[in-house]
């Protein structure tokens, strides 16, 4: 009996710290109050002009993490939550993080290529998470929470599946990879209020107890790179 009773309180806590919104969250999204609320309280987005800065696309999970990660690291200037690898248009997060789309939560990834190369980029997304966990991520479950690399051009796709051989023949991994190699399509950005959700919400459980020790774990695989208030 005690064994059960221990099995409920770890499927209640995560649950709990889940990144995937409860039902009551969906409902009260519903109403007109709430919206007006909930619009009251987002911080605008900083406009930036963007134009001069590559882009890379990454899923590794719950966006939240994956940004605060991406943002961490030295030449890259600006990282945008959101959602991609589907075929829906215009998701939402309602949609996506209830399984209710063929879309994962994505970022996308402005960054400098004079200072930060895309196969950094790519050790990063690697280093950052388990490519071995197939539609799962910590306490995140579903195929919207899947490891995928995307490429825009050939080159990129070399680059990715290259480094994929070498960690194969290394056997970093004692598990198959399970990251899919995926052409980019579309990216379709989050709500606002999932930009820069880490640094705004520092007391959220998710980002205490699941996003916080992520991004500690990497910093530790990837000193180098960081920038330096990052440390």
């Amino acid at each position: 009996m005690n064994i059960f009773k221990n099995i409920l309180l770890v499927l209640f806590v995560l649950t709990a710290i889940s990144c995937k919104p409860k039902l009551s969250d969906t409902l009260q999204t519903e109403t007109p109050e709430s919206k007006a609320t909930a619009k009251a309280e987002l911080k605008p987005h900083k406009v930036q002009d963007l134009s001069k800065y590559e882009k890379a696309y990454f899923a590794s999970g719950c966006f939240w993490c994956v940004e605060a990660i991406y943002e961490s690291v030295k030449g890259v200037h600006e990282v945008v939550s959101g959602y991609s690898g589907g075929s829906e248009t215009n998701p939402t997060y309602q949609q996506v993080a209830r399984g209710l789309t063929s879309h994962a939560e994505a970022v996308k990834v402005y960054y400098d290529p004079n200072v930060i190369s895309f196969q950094t980029l790519v050790q990063v997304f690697f280093s950052s998470h388990d490519p071995t966990s197939l539609n799962r991520q910590g306490p995140d479950r579903g195929p919207q929470y899947r490891s995928i690399a995307f490429y825009s051009n050939e080159k990129e796709k070399k680059i990715i599946l290259d480094y994929l051989e070498v960690l194969e023949q290394k056997r970093v991994y004692s598990s198959p990879i399970v990251t899919e190699v995926k052409e980019f399509k579309v990216f379709y950005n989050a709500e606002e209020y999932h930009q820069d959700f880490e640094r705004n919400n520092p007391n959220n459980s998710y980002i205490r107890n699941v996003s916080v020790p992520r991004y500690n774990r990497f910093k530790e695989v990837f000193p180098s790179i960081l920038k330096e208030d990052a440390h």
